[in-house]
């Protein structure tokens, strides 16, 4: 019976994948150091693929890169599997049973490589506001082998939960390069989850625009930028400035795959949203709101064929189609000086908007005309200058009037957010921000979905960054930012409801979020060399688990490591006096008992899971295990059955 990993995989394992997905015959196998069959890329066969094909670059040849010290390092950092969990925080969740949401509070370097194996390919999109690096920013340290006690002696930087953090000041040798690599590391791992159809967005100033694009366009692909706004969020400029005072924040966004990604066709901007209101008071259509099809603007018929056919209409006008039906009379497109015209779509898009009632016929002195809706379809400008962009009404004093204190100096605006997901993401598609200070993005979410009632979900990550003793937030109880965060989640979901309570669907809007916190490993550390074990040691090993872990720790533990999602349905209950833990539906079942009857475990295998776990202790010797394994064959043979 196989043991659970219990720790992050190698990122490299993907990019094997991907590889082998383009050239599968430079995949080999090999037997790693435990003896386990393992897929490699043969880089000799690779290499000489690539030669013959004249695409490997000689090392002398000049090319165009950008490299900074400590590149390398951020590299292969990203790659490096860590032994960590996530632990779940009931009692600081909200609506723990039934949200789909997550808070996850930790190194945000951490949680992506804790989430690669649970949303590999699976969020919509990334949304982040990372430090800006002016000088003053506390950025994440990537160096973990340096002892606490060794890094609070030279920056003074650990917060409460022993995080490592530091100052980063312009007198730094390497004020740029940490940056960089602090970015490039977790770029590169958000771009592992994003579906193919993804988008990925991050906020920056003019400090280090310039750097951050060369990031993204390694880790994505020039190709797959496809803009860079400008957001006026300070129209007054910032005072601070020495010579000219920025009132403009920038945003870079990404596709994953220029083949598959689409942005809805939808209006943000308030007067653009009045002007697609195409009806009345009295629900009848406001002819302002359309334009008149095959008007003479369109191609001849001989040079579009395909975009030359009837639309049939009924007599009372209330019924359109491409096809004849009984009743009907067929308009043509138009003929303008005995040259005929085509329509502007294909018959299968036409059909689509009449269906969508985006298409309408009218009757004007005897005649049919038809007119198509004005559509949404926009070129999103590069200069976003609406007011509700502001930072300070629509960030800072709403959030400061949602808590009741000042909490956040410069939180993005609420609507800059919700335009954003608006014009990217729909359905229940899931958005992360693994930068998320104040929440502003979850509250952008929740907004969103009481307006067109979708199912958006979030996973927000935060490092528990310690609140100044002298700040306002402290002094109302706030010890650190993830505790803002969540009550900015509370107050907001329910104002959010409060405020639609007379929408129909409004109480099916999801405005919990379950919290789960990055810790050490489950499991005890068990790796000693032969001369460094005791006789105490021994009786530490009998239980291999750490005695302050509770069952739902060890589920989460085993749900990262199967690399299940982490916003499913979950039940427990008694098995033949086992207490029994079953997620989505039967997903896992775990049984985490010292001792399990095997009354309890031919119970839990008639239930079919595709997974189940145990606790490697509920089993004294190598003969119970086997007949764990031969119960399983026998029962429910698909199942996939370890212990921790």
């Amino acid at each position: 019976m196989k043991k659970m990993k219990l720790e992050t995989s190698d990122s490299s394992r993907l990019y094997t994948k991907r590889v082998g997905g383009v050239l599968p015959e430079v995949v080999t196998e090999i037997r790693d150091k435990d003896g386990e069959i393992k897929k490699v890329i043969d880089f000799e066969k690779l290499k000489i693929l690539l030669t013959e094909a004249d695409e490997i670059a000689d090392p002398d040849d000049e090319k165009y890169e950008f490299t900074w010290v400590g590149k390398k390092e951020a590299m292969i950092e990203a790659n490096k599997p860590i032994r960590k969990t996530l632990r779940p925080c009931k009692e600081e969740s909200k609506d723990w049973d039934n949200t789909e949401n997550l808070y996850i509070e930790g190194d945000n370097l951490e949680v992506l490589k804790l989430l690669q194996e649970s949303y590999l390919n699976k969020i919509k999109m990334i949304y982040i506001d990372p430090p800006y690096n002016t000088g003053d920013d506390i950025l994440y340290k990537n160096d973990y082998k340096m002892s606490n006690d060794e890094y609070q002696e030279e920056s003074g930087e650990i917060d409460d939960e022993g995080n490592i953090l530091f100052k980063n000041t312009d007198t730094n040798g390497r004020f740029h390069s940490d940056w960089c690599s602090m970015m490039y590391s977790r770029i590169s791992l958000a771009r592992n989850l994003l579906s193919d159809d993804g988008f990925f967005a991050i906020a920056i100033d003019h400090n280090e625009l310039f750097n951050l694009g060369e990031i993204c366009d390694e880790v994505f692909g020039c190709d797959n930028r496809i803009g860079l706004i400008s957001v006026v969020h300070k129209p007054e400029g910032r005072n601070q400035a020495k010579y000219i005072g920025p009132s403009n924040e920038f945003m870079l966004i990404y596709i994953k795959n220029d083949d598959k990604a689409k942005m809805r066709h939808v209006a943000i901007d308030d007067d653009q949203i009045a002007k697609f209101d195409c009806r009345d008071e009295k629900g009848a259509y406001k002819l302002k709101n359309f334009i008149r099809l095959a008007d003479g603007k369109y191609s001849l018929r001989s040079s579009k064929p395909d975009f030359w056919y009837p639309i049939w209409v009924s007599d009372d006008l209330e019924i359109l189609s491409i096809k004849e039906f009984k009743g009907s009379s067929a308009v043509y497109p138009v003929t303008i000086t005995g040259v005929e015209r085509t329509w502007k779509t294909t018959k299968e898009t036409a059909q689509e908007r009449i269906m969508n009632n985006d298409i309408i016929a009218k009757q004007e002195n005897g005649e049919i005309l038809i007119y198509e809706k004005l559509r949404e379809d926009q070129v999103i400008k590069t200069h976003w200058v609406n007011k509700k962009y502001h930072g300070f009404h629509y960030g800072t004093k709403l959030l400061d009037e949602l808590l009741n204190v000042k909490t956040f100096d410069f939180p993005k605006s609420l609507y800059l957010m919700h335009d954003i997901f608006k014009l990217f993401t729909e359905k229940d598609d899931i958005i992360l921000d693994f930068f998320s200070g104040s929440a502003t993005s979850g509250h952008a979410v929740m907004q969103l979905n009481s307006e067109d009632l979708n199912d958006r979900k979030f996973i927000l990550a935060q490092i528990p960054a310690s609140c100044d003793e002298k700040s306002e937030a402290y002094k109302a109880g706030y010890k650190n930012i993830c505790e803002i965060a969540k009550e900015r989640l509370r107050r907001a979901g329910e104002k959010i409801k409060e405020d639609n309570a007379d929408k129909e669907g409004i109480e099916n809007l999801d405005t919990g979020f379950r919290v789960l916190k990055v810790d050490d490993t489950n499991m005890k550390d068990v790796y000693y060399t032969p001369d460094e074990y005791s006789q105490r040691n021994l009786f530490d090993l009998e239980s291999n688990i750490k005695e302050d872990r509770t069952e739902l720790d060890l589920l989460y533990g085993c749900l990262i490591d199967w690399g299940l999602p982490l916003n499913r349905s979950y039940e427990s209950k008694e098995i033949e006096s086992s207490m029994v833990h079953i997620y989505n539906d039967g997903d896992l079942i775990a049984c985490f008992d010292e001792d399990i009857t095997e009354e309890a475990i031919k119970k839990i295998a008639k239930m079919e899971p595709l997974r189940a776990v145990f606790r490697d202790s509920s089993f004294k010797t190598s003969s119970e295990k086997i007949n764990v394994e031969e119960i399983f064959k026998l029962l429910s043979p698909e199942t996939s059955v370890r212990v921790l």
